[in-house]
């Protein structure tokens, strides 16, 4: 007998206590080992529409609904007794008479809300435009709508859609906001009538069969989608497609990017039995994750995993140069500013604050590894739009030699200084250190990092792959990739469905930036065509007269989100940088919850919030986020602001600071809160709906 369980179990599951869920594993495994155990109190549900669905007694008052029949056994949902009980009599499961997969079908005539007409007092309206009404039934049926719900789609307006979206499969509910918004979707794979409906792969997103008793508890452990890394169909030909150079996906927060880096890295594996790959990002705490999402892929394929490496990019840079060269000291921040500071001391009469230096030593000098004064006075400072005459670079480059002839005789290098030579020693090789490279989150890789991977592939075609958002750019100054001799035109694809943060959360998020972000070769990721799959409760954007009154108010708004039903650990809060991390501490303090604050040695802990800086945002995920402390002159940083010499440099700040804002409010999956003490963030006018 197959023993399955439903995306809908593991849904139900996470929102019980967790005593009660104690209770549901037991039974859960009992039920595996034995489905036929007398002891099982299996109770047939007669008012539920679909036959085979039962209940299983918990305890006393929980539930859990399974589908039976002669050959399997599926966990469909669990929850207290009326509730679940009521669940069952509104859904049966179904194989789809066209595309052939098993869905669960919501009962049409028990979802009397989305026929309720908005009505607006005093205001006269004209009819809403139909937006589906030009498919044909088996338009719509192909794309996995269910058959009973045909005659809702085709009268569904601008309003209705997205409520009507909520009770469809998740292939029919994609498609049909792709198609509302002017995208094509790929329709869903069609398979014959005496196919296994179970292993379609639309089918596939919603339930899984459980082997054993080790499967079914790694199950049990993690909500659906930390155990398991699904790759939505429509990906799929991004994934194992052959590209004639460099390629990259991209598309906004949520849209699976890091999924697809996942599973080409895999597919490159597989396919080529001798070859090693290298699946890459830009920190330690990202690779960390995509370690932890790989080895749940590969699971069963162990030998895999030795082909398949995971690091931060500075830490195989690291390791390939002192395997090369030998050890190396790199040089830290405070030592380079103090070194900047002491050379700026010995150059009288010069206008250049220390943050300017440092700036300009992290994004032109060191970026572009600039060894001579012709060098200096020629380049074209790409991102550094304050306009320097030929004078003043003199100054700077006495500056920035004395440096250089300091780190060298301290034996100081810099990370861009260990990738630029393993660049030139990549050259020499005859066979590539790793046959292919995949890359998450390219948008923050370095100058040098990029020129080095374009070396390390050696002009295999399938040798780089990239996953990146340029709106999520945080850390690099814009370069060109084609310049560096990785040139992705032509071989770029914007995912567009968000399966992460709600309709509510994204479209509000998205005001930060423009509707197009494009890079320095030219190439534009278009985020209009973006859509949720599902719903959630508008985000709440909040000004507060004082500090005091901004911290009791997120304190109290987490108080009542635990209350409700959310665990700590699917909380947290962010903050734009280290000042600010005493007022959401106090905040959690006076709402006695408990915490853990997050640095790149320190990660999210069981039965605390998680409190962070925005700039380590990135790779996580709550069901509800707190972004506090939005004050005027905090973001966008004044003292970034203060740092710039020339006022055009004032669009890179913007743009990153409305970045790092836009990453932190992304990280919400249900329930987002932004707020500040008054005079409040510019950036807050933005994202309040008009």
């Amino acid at each position: 007998m197959n023993f399955r369980i439903a995306i809908t179990f593991t849904d139900s599951l996470v929102r019980l206590t967790s005593e009660e869920q104690k209770a549901v594993k037991t039974t859960a495994f009992d039920l595996q080992m034995n489905p036929a155990n007398p002891g099982m109190s299996f109770h047939k549900l007669g008012q539920a529409k679909d036959p085979n669905f039962w209940s299983v007694r918990v305890n006393n008052d929980i539930r859990l609904i399974v589908h039976k029949s002669a050959s399997s056994l599926l966990l469909c949902y669990v929850d207290h007794h009326e509730q679940a009980y009521r669940w069952a009599e509104r859904r049966k499961l179904e194989t789809h008479p066209t595309t052939g997969a098993a869905q669960f079908v919501e009962i049409r005539e028990r979802v009397e809300e989305i026929r309720i007409p908005i009505y607006v007092p005093g205001h006269t309206t004209s009819p809403k435009k139909l937006v589906l009404s030009h498919l044909t039934r088996e338009d719509l049926l192909r794309y996995g709508v269910p058959a009973e719900w045909v005659e809702d789609v085709h009268a569904a307006d601008e309003d209705t859609l997205l409520t009507l979206a909520d009770h469809l499969p998740s292939e029919a509910a994609e498609a049909l906001l792709e198609l509302a918004t002017g995208g094509k979707p790929t329709q869903p794979v069609q398979t014959p009538a005496s196919s296994d409906p179970f292993a379609h792969p639309d089918a596939q997103r919603r339930f899984r069969v459980m082997h054993d008793v080790q499967e079914l508890e790694r199950a049990l452990e993690y909500p659906w989608e930390k155990w398991t890394v699904f790759l939505h169909p429509a990906q799929r030909q991004w994934v194992e497609k052959d590209y004639s150079g460099p390629a990259r996906v991209s598309g906004s927060a949520g849209t699976g990017k890091t999924i697809v880096a996942l599973h080409r890295a895999v597919f490159l594996a597989k396919s080529n039995p001798d070859a090693r790959v290298l699946l890459t990002t830009f920190s330690d705490t990202l690779a960390k994750a995509l370690h932890t999402k790989l080895r749940r892929l590969v699971s069963n394929e162990p030998r895999l995993g030795e082909r398949l490496e995971v690091h931060a990019m500075n830490a195989i840079g690291l390791r390939l140069y002192e395997s090369a060269f030998g050890k190396v000291r790199l040089v830290n921040n405070n030592e380079l500013r103090k070194m900047l500071g002491a050379a700026s001391d010995t150059i009288p009469a010069h206008k250049f604050s220390l943050n300017f230096l440092c700036g300009e030593w992290d994004e032109i000098v060191d970026a572009w590894q600039i060894t001579s004064w012709e060098e200096y006075r020629d380049v074209r400072r790409l991102g550094r739009k304050t306009r320097l005459p030929e004078t003043q670079r003199a100054i700077l480059w006495q500056i920035f030699e004395a440096v250089r002839s300091q780190m060298a005789q301290h034996g100081l290098m810099t990370t861009a200084q260990i990738f630029a030579a393993l660049t030139e020693h990549m050259a020499e090789r005859k066979r590539p250190l790793f046959d292919y490279t995949v890359v998450d989150e390219a948008q923050d890789i370095g100058i040098q990092q990029m020129r080095f991977l374009a070396a390390l592939s050696q002009g295999n075609p399938n040798g780089l792959f990239f996953a990146g958002d340029m709106g999520q750019r945080i850390f690099q100054q814009p370069f060109s990739w084609k310049a560096l001799g990785v040139d992705i035109r032509g071989r770029s694809r914007t995912l567009s469905v968000n399966y992460r943060t709600s309709h509510q959360i994204r479209t509000q998020a998205d005001r930060l930036l423009g509707p197009e972000v494009s890079d320095a070769d030219g190439n534009t990721d278009r985020r209009t065509g973006t859509v949720s799959v599902f719903n959630g409760p508008s985000p709440t954007i909040k000004v507060f007269d004082t500090q005091e009154d901004e911290g009791q108010f997120v304190g109290d708004w987490l108080a009542k989100l635990r209350d409700s039903g959310l665990a700590l650990h699917e909380m947290g809060i962010f903050v734009r940088s280290e000042d600010e991390l005493d007022r959401a501490s106090t905040a959690l303090e006076q709402s006695n919850l408990a915490y853990v604050v997050l640095d790149e040695n320190v990660s999210t802990e069981p039965n605390r919030v998680s409190v962070s800086v925005m700039h380590l945002a990135k790779g996580l995920e709550f069901r509800a986020v707190a972004v506090m402390a939005c004050d005027d002159e905090i973001i966008p940083s004044q003292t970034r602001i203060n740092s710039i010499m020339d006022e055009a440099d004032l669009e890179e700040v913007y743009n990153t600071e409305r970045h790092l804002l836009y990453v932190a409010c992304t990280r919400a999956r249900d329930h987002l809160l932004v707020t500040s003490a008054d005079p409040s963030s510019e950036f807050l006018d933005d994202i309040k709906y008009e």
